[in-house]
């Protein structure tokens, strides 16, 4: 595992259509208007309704804005895309995923910390 510090790259899988664009821009947004150096980066595949998605944010000390090769935080919100998604976490990263479409099993790797965002909800209440 390598050790990074002031270096985060985390991803979102969404569906298109769903207002995941706006919301990931204010998540970058809010990140940038704490005066931390980041890059975001919407990826559409297609522009059809209802297929996959993604947003990018890179956060780094010194302003670098090229995308990860991996991801330390991955939001998978497709269950059409958890597999492609899950394997793009670093070792020792973080899958969250909505607990509401189900995964495998066998899709879930020992060296990635996995929950789902129901347990985060039921953790905060």
């Amino acid at each position: 595992m390598r050790n990074r510090i002031n270096d985060f790259a985390l991803k979102l899988a969404n569906v298109n259509g769903t207002g995941s664009a706006s919301a990931n821009g204010l998540l970058m947004q809010a990140i940038f208007r704490m005066g931390i150096p980041v890059s975001g980066k919407n990826l559409f595949p297609s522009n059809i309704q209802g297929l996959p998605t993604w947003y990018e944010i890179r956060v780094n000390k010194n302003g670098y804005t090229a995308r990860s090769l991996d991801y330390d935080l991955m939001v998978a919100m497709n269950s059409q895309t958890y597999a492609r998604d899950i394997q793009e976490v670093r070792e020792g990263g973080y899958l969250l995923y909505d607990s509401s479409w189900p995964l495998d099993p066998a899709l879930l790797r020992a060296d990635v910390h996995a929950t789902t965002i129901s347990a985060i909800r039921a953790s905060a209440s």
